[in-house]
């Protein structure tokens, strides 16, 4: 119950950054090129700052083995999420992806940091950066149908995937990390949940607000996003060894999170509906106040 507990909290103080950044918008006080500018602040800056401060820790054989255990179960829970919205949305690209792929960085790492303290990103770490790199190739071959995007090589333009190899490094390395290098990440990572959620906010007050609390579609598949696949993930979850609970905990909290923004993001960029991907990250933000405390019990 005490998770649940904050658990809560963290989703309404999220929905507060979340309604900070609607008023920043319709008040002009924030312009379109200012939440480009927030967006690229957060996926070049801060996300990669909070997965390499997660790797900043003793190394250690049963951390080691934690890691090897974080990457494959990332990987298994991925492969769910794809699997399942490839087969519930054949034609419907953006559903496709929101389905898909979590809000796992920029919601789920604050969220996991307040369950279950700053050293358990450490294990959701290997799932974020996976789905960075697929959200930056499949992801945009699938809204776009240019097989460009597929490329090996683009996934070593990921910022998320250069971090996480980055921390990997220093983890098994067991490089000393200077005292301000350290305060640098730790500050950085701070603002992940704060400016993440903003930038919601702006992006909810470019949305026509009927037609995203009107249009079932966004209905459907919020609730595949936010009931369906998490109840898969957990039945897949349930391979992991009993003796790596932390692991269990740090995925499944990473999978209950609501459509990625990166959904929105690369809708925008590649002149798909905009519109329908932000209702859809808006949408299942907003629901998942409901939804992932009610999970976590279940869990």
């Amino acid at each position: 119950m005490g998770n649940t507990v904050i658990l809560l909290q963290q989703i309404a103080m999220m929905v507060i950054y979340m309604m900070i950044g609607l008023v920043l918008f319709r008040t002009k006080l924030v312009t379109l090129e200012g939440s480009d500018s927030l967006s690229n602040l957060l996926l070049y800056i801060v996300l990669p700052a909070a997965v390499i401060n997660s790797f900043c820790i003793e190394h250690t054989p049963q951390r080691l083995r934690v890691l090897l255990v974080s990457i494959a179960g990332g990987a298994g829970v991925l492969l769910v999420m794809i699997l399942a919205a490839s087969l519930i949305y054949r034609k419907r690209p953006l559903d496709k992806l929101g389905v898909a792929f979590s809000n796992a960085g920029f919601m789920g790492l604050p969220l996991v940091t307040a369950l279950m303290g700053e050293e358990a990103v450490f294990c959701s770490a290997p799932l974020v950066a996976m789905m960075g790199a697929l959200q930056w190739t499949w992801g945009q071959y699938v809204i776009s149908g240019n097989r460009e995007d597929l490329r090996p090589g683009k996934i070593l333009k990921n910022p998320l995937v250069l971090a996480t190899v980055a921390g990997i490094l220093i983890f098994l390395l067991d490089l000393p990390v200077p005292s301000l290098a350290k305060s640098t990440l730790s500050s950085l990572a701070a603002l992940n949940a704060p400016v993440a959620m903003v930038l919601l906010g702006i992006y909810l007050g470019q949305t026509d607000l009927r037609r995203t609390f009107t249009d079932p579609q966004l209905y459907l598949a919020s609730g595949i996003r936010l009931i369906v696949i998490p109840l898969l993930v957990l039945l897949a979850l349930q391979l992991i060894p009993a003796d790596y609970e932390i692991v269990y905990q740090t995925l499944f909290v990473s999978c209950t999170a609501p459509a990625a923004c990166n959904v929105a993001i690369y809708a925008k960029k590649l002149n798909a509906d905009y519109t329908y991907a932000v209702g859809m990250v808006c949408l299942s933000t907003l629901l998942s106040v409901v939804t992932m405390p009610l999970l976590m019990l279940l869990a």
